[in-house]
């Protein structure tokens, strides 16, 4: 479990002389005013890059990164940030299982989940499962930091695509954002499906979601006949080639 707290410790300052008490109470002020940014993601160099890129600014700072599930609670209740970066593929559950289990004692913390995958059959779950923004990972990184002040500022940040076809499903009742029969595994079938597609065995996906072999196998019956897929063999190619296309994407 890797986890990184990053508290604002002054206290070296205490021992300046009185001419410089001023100064140093004044920078304090403005550190405290940054909005403090949890990161979880579990690529070390996306962590590092969106740390670069936030610390840069004036107003936003991270306090601290976790690259699984578990280290993030652990992380979220003593850096107590303002928001948070979720990426959807973590080891172990995955970034709408920790969204979920957020919302459970934190139902009003801003959450942007920040992916490489397609956002035409990630966001509106995201959202369904409580995030106030969906950004994918080609996007360019200054549309992170609007994202991220967008939901500080208690509005949803999507992507103008998905924005349209959302207040068209809305308006119309057409439109939804569906990608074949996809769209009809639940939350847990696709994330069983992913992990299908990364080769991922029965007993290992059952291992890194800690669930029985059993509930694993019931998983993988319930997507074979949303997919209408007739073996575990169509299924892992089914599973794969669109772990694929997701990459290509």
């Amino acid at each position: 479990m890797s986890v990184s707290y990053k508290p604002q410790n002054h206290s070296s300052q205490n021992q300046t002389s009185p001419n410089h008490t001023s100064q140093n109470n004044t920078s304090q002020n403005q550190a405290g005013t940054k909005k403090r940014i949890l990161v979880v993601d579990d690529h070390p160099i996306v962590r590092q890059g969106l740390a670069l890129l936030i610390n840069r600014e004036p107003d936003l700072v991270v306090c601290g990164e976790a690259e699984e599930a578990m280290g993030a609670l652990h992380v979220l209740a003593s850096a107590r940030p303002d928001v948070l970066i979720v990426d959807i593929s973590l080891n172990g559950p995955d970034g709408l299982d920790l969204l979920k289990t957020i919302r459970t004692t934190h139902p009003t913390l801003p959450v942007l989940i920040l992916s490489m995958h397609d956002e035409s059959i990630y966001a509106e779950r995201a959202l369904r499962a409580g995030a106030n923004g969906y950004i994918m990972k080609q996007e360019a990184t200054e549309k992170v930091l609007v994202a991220v002040r967008r939901i500080l500022s208690g509005e949803v940040y999507v992507s103008d695509r998905i924005a349209n076809k959302m207040l068209k499903h809305y308006i119309t009742g057409s439109g939804t954002l569906r990608n074949s029969s996809i769209a009809d595994l639940s939350d847990r079938e696709l994330e069983v499906f992913r992990l299908i597609g990364e080769g991922h065995g029965t007993r290992q996906i059952a291992e890194e979601l800690h669930i029985s072999i059993k509930t694993v196998e019931s998983y993988q019956a319930h997507i074979k006949e949303k997919l209408s897929l007739r073996s575990a063999r169509e299924l892992m190619q089914h599973a794969i080639q669109w772990n694929m296309n997701e990459k290509a994407v």
